[in-house]
């Protein structure tokens, strides 16, 4: 890594930064909601990611969002090494 580079493992990320992935939109058929989680979900770790989770329901955002084939988001990413805490956070964000 360059010197001029700052490494950001570990470091706190702000409110500003985890609501920039509410702006991410979808290219295909997949809901825009669905779009916004996996977005989320690739880019955040998982205590960042409880807190868009909080940004993300009060921007009206839906938790069901499927994609072309009926995938919600438990569905595409339960196969993963480190989905179990974010499919725990957002069966508790659904209630």
């Amino acid at each position: 890594m360059r010197k001029d580079k700052k490494q950001l493992i570990g470091d706190e990320i702000g409110d500003a930064q985890i609501k920039l992935f509410l702006d991410f939109e979808p290219v295909d058929a997949t809901s825009p909601s669905l779009h916004k989680l996996i977005k989320a979900y690739r880019g955040l770790r998982v205590n960042d990611f409880e807190r868009f989770l909080v940004f993300f329901r009060e921007a009206g955002f839906d938790f069901d969002g499927k994609d072309e084939h009926g995938n919600d988001f438990i569905a595409l990413i339960k196969d993963q090494r480190n989905a179990e805490e974010y499919i725990e956070l957002i069966e508790k964000a659904r209630g």
